[in-house]
């Protein structure tokens, strides 16, 4: 038994995560190179290796000729009185196995196996960190910052490194040296040199996953996320859905005294972060994303995905946010274009109605003032003859003192 190489086996199974099976091929191609260096062909050599033991066995088979002179070529022919002295029932014409001695190879065909070996090593190597990390694209893994590359900061993620982009990198943002952060896997492309790993903080799915891996809710899918849309680094909002009526969507997110949003905000350095409820009603959905603004009336095109918003005066400030950021987040949120305009906007603009977003209940009224106001019209025709004297005699004399003592007896 072979115990230097089953030890050295199993180490590389163990550190490298290669398969004792690759390894076993990989000696196996470096010992047919050696036959091929050392005799100068390697057609007829086979290699077996007992993957119990590791003894190996390395021969070539070759045709028994009748006598010396007939041999033409001693890499594929042996005599027979060569023969029987392998075996002494070998006859002319068979294929006899010639045990081939490994020492018997030259300094450079070694060479050439040990690099075969190496070779082998070193691509199933890349190969499994970049099936590794293939498997972990488009989630969030924690790293730690090793240097920066001009603008670009090289961040080691255990086995490889990755490499984090001017472009992905959060405006204002700084790292030092040895500093643990987490970042989302973009991609990972196979390269001659090894697995290429890009990185960002900037990507909207960070978010998300990082509200995965803290909200048990959302793992486990009683909560989801339905729609996020993020200005790294200033503020994002996402929209909740929960699938159980007796679990609060944003109390989930939010928890307890605001502890598993807050662990989300200080990973990504203070960046805001507004959680709404998803309505399947754009109405709805869309006066939530505007939150915290207050919303008067909400006109939604399903069709053409646009949205009329009409907002109170004193609001309108708030609902388009610093630089229309509130507006703007809140249009990738829903995926409508939103025309937001105050109460006194509306009633101007052209594409507005006011009478539109005002409420049944504001009609009702209007229809009862207006009914009111021609009762008001016919009383004023009466009073302009007699029944105006009339009226005005019942109020200045007698009958208003009468007025007065039912009151006093009911008091």
């Amino acid at each position: 038994m072979n115990k230097e190489l089953m030890e050295a086996l199993d180490i590389l199974e163990r550190e490298k995560e290669i398969s004792k099976e690759t390894l076993f091929e990989a000696i196996e191609n470096s010992l047919l190179t050696a036959c091929k260096n050392h005799f100068g062909k390697a057609d007829n050599v086979h290699v077996e290796i007992d993957r119990e033991t590791c003894d190996f066995l390395v021969y070539a088979e070759k045709e028994v000729m009748a006598s010396a002179d007939e041999v033409e070529d001693v890499c594929l022919q042996i005599s027979l009185e060569d023969a029987r002295e392998i075996s002494s029932s070998a006859q002319v014409g068979d294929m006899l196995h010639v045990e081939i001695k490994s020492k018997e190879f030259g300094r450079i065909a070694t060479q050439n196996a040990k690099n075969v070996i190496l070779q082998k090593i070193r691509e199933e190597e890349r190969s499994v960190i970049y099936n590794q990390y293939y498997e972990k694209e488009k989630d969030v893994v924690t790293g730690v910052v090793q240097r920066y590359l001009g603008k670009n900061i090289s961040i080691n993620l255990g086995k490889a490194d990755a490499m984090l982009n001017e472009s992905e990198q959060v405006k204002g943002e700084v790292f030092r040296p040895t500093e643990r952060i987490k970042v989302y896997i973009l991609e990972v492309k196979n390269t001659p040199k090894g697995p290429r790993i890009n990185v960002s903080r900037t990507h909207p799915e960070l978010v998300k996953r990082l509200f995965e891996s803290e909200v048990t809710e959302i793992k486990d899918g009683t909560v989801e996320i339905r729609s996020i849309a993020r200005e790294a680094g200033n503020r994002t909002k996402i929209a909740v859905w929960s699938n159980n009526p007796n679990v609060d969507a944003v109390g989930a997110c939010v928890g307890m005294n605001g502890a598993r949003v807050n662990a989300i905000v200080d990973e990504l350095r203070g960046e805001k972060i507004d959680i709404v409820n998803w309505d399947d009603n754009p109405g709805n959905l869309i006066q939530n994303a505007l939150s915290p603004a207050k919303i008067v009336a909400v006109f939604a095109d399903p069709d053409e995905k646009t949205a009329k918003v009409v907002v109170p005066d004193y609001q309108l400030s708030l609902a388009i946010g610093k630089e229309g950021q509130n507006a703007r987040l809140a249009a990738r949120l829903t995926g409508y274009k939103i025309d937001i305009k105050s109460e006194t906007q509306a009633k101007d603009a052209p594409g507005f109605r006011y009478e539109d977003y005002i409420e049944e209940d504001y009609d009702e009224y209007d229809e009862y003032e207006e009914g009111d106001y021609e009762e008001y019209e016919e009383s004023e025709e009466l009073t302009d003859g007699e029944e105006y004297e009339e009226t005005d005699y019942l109020t200045d004399g007698e009958d208003y003192e009468e007025s007065e003592e039912p009151a006093d007896e009911d008091i």
